[in-house]
């Protein structure tokens, strides 16, 4: 447990340093249920169902749900097999909307990722993730 309040309040502190010019906003409950029921896609292996969450253009980057997830895979495996995810800050930076996302892997380690959210068509959008760094925090 009190890793995981230390994890939150790294992913809290990372992202309000992270990235310049960004401003607080209220939470969105259906952007978290759009990040979240693309997790739940993977950890069901419904590849083309966890395309559906993608922006058109993360679509058309990589064109098919099979190539998608090949690359969540390998790229993002603490997003294709989490053992819990909590949310953090929502920010607006530049003008784009940025989740916060704290993951722990299989293996119990805690990663921060930053979702890019973008309105398509009225539904939340994932247009791009990113790994945050984070602070050395003791125990």
């Amino acid at each position: 447990m009190k890793r995981w309040v230390l994890a939150i309040l790294a992913a809290t502190m990372v992202s309000a340093h992270s990235i310049d010019a960004q401003e607080a906003v209220a939470p969105d409950p259906r952007i978290e249920a759009t990040i979240q029921s693309q997790i739940d896609a993977f950890l069901q292996d419904d590849l083309a169902r966890a395309f559906t969450f993608a922006s058109p253009m993360i679509q058309s980057l990589f064109g098919t749900p099979e190539n998608f997830g090949l690359m969540v895979r390998r790229g993002y495996p603490m997003v294709w097999r989490p053992e819990d995810v909590r949310f953090g800050a929502l920010r607006e930076v530049d003008g784009a909307l940025w989740q916060t996302v704290i993951l722990r892997d299989a293996g119990g380690a805690t990663h921060v990722l930053g979702y890019e959210m973008v309105l398509q068509d009225g539904e939340w959008r994932i247009a791009g993730v990113r790994i945050l760094p984070q602070p050395d925090v003791a125990a």
